[in-house]
C-alpha cells in the first residue's frame, strides 16, 4: 500500500493505517483523536 510521507503513523502509539473507499486513513482504538486522511482518487458517481 503506498502511503505519502504526509500522513505518519506512529504504530508504537497504537496507529493503524487502513484504506476504506480508495482514502488512506490512520486510525487510533487507544487515542481517538489521533485521526489522519490521505485523499485518494476522485470518486465516480
Amino acid at each position: 500500500m503506498k502511503v505519502r510521507a504526509s500522513i505518519k503513523a506512529d504504530l508504537s502509539k497504537g496507529d493503524k493505517v487502513v484504506r476504506r473507499k480508495g482514502r488512506v486513513y490512520v486510525i487510533n482504538k487507544i487515542d481517538p483523536n489521533r485521526k489522519q486522511r490521505q485523499k485518494g482518487p476522485a470518486r465516480k458517481k
